[in-house]
C-alpha cells in the first residue's frame, strides 16, 4: 500500500457513475444498507458495482477523494448472519456522497439540514442519513441527494 492511501472501514459503491461511501461503527449496518441500495437500484435498471466491502484504500486527487479496493477482499461482500458473497465488483471509484445508516428510535424525525463527513484524506462528503428499516433506502436516498444537490446550487 502507498503512503499516500489511507485505510479506511467503509463500504463503497459506485450506482448510475454516483460513487456511494457508506460509514459507520463496526456492526451499524453499513454492508446490509448498501447490498439494499444495489438490489434496489438493479431493479430499477441502473448499473452497479461494488469497489470494496468493510475497508477501503482513500486518496484525495484535486477536490475528489478515491477510494480503492484491497485486492485480497476484491470483489467480496459480508451479508451478516448469512455469509459472504461475490459481486461484480471495480478496482477504484471517486465518492460523491457519504451514506449512514440509521435506527429508526435513534432517529430525529428532521436530521440536520446540511451535514458533511470530513475524511482523514482532508476531503468531505455531504452526509446523508437512511434508517435501516426503509423499505426502498435507494430511493430515500435519490430524493435526499437531489434536494441537497438543489440546496447548495448547482
Amino acid at each position: 500500500m502507498s503512503a499516500d492511501r489511507i485505510n479506511y472501514h467503509a463500504t463503497a459503491i459506485v450506482i448510475d457513475g454516483t460513487g456511494l461511501l457508506f460509514v459507520g461503527p463496526s456492526g451499524s449496518g453499513k454492508s446490509e444498507l448498501a447490498f439494499s441500495f444495489m438490489t434496489e437500484a438493479k431493479r430499477c435498471g441502473l448499473d452497479t458495482a461494488l469497489v470494496a466491502d468493510d475497508q477501503v484504500l482513500m486518496s484525495p486527487k484535486a477536490d475528489r477523494v478515491i477510494v480503492q479496493r484491497p485486492e485480497s477482499i476484491a470483489g467480496l461482500f459480508e451479508l451478516r448472519g448469512s455469509g459472504i458473497v461475490e459481486i461484480e465488483s471495480i478496482p477504484s471509484a471517486a465518492m460523491d456522497y457519504a451514506v449512514t445508516p440509521v435506527l429508526h428510535p435513534d432517529t430525529p424525525r428532521l436530521p440536520p439540514e446540511t451535514e458533511w463527513l470530513d475524511l482523514p484524506t482532508g476531503n468531505r462528503l455531504p452526509l446523508i442519513r437512511i434508517p435501516l428499516s426503509s423499505i426502498t433506502p435507494y430511493g430515500k436516498f435519490a430524493a435526499l441527494a437531489q434536494n441537497l444537490f438543489k440546496a447548495q446550487g448547482k
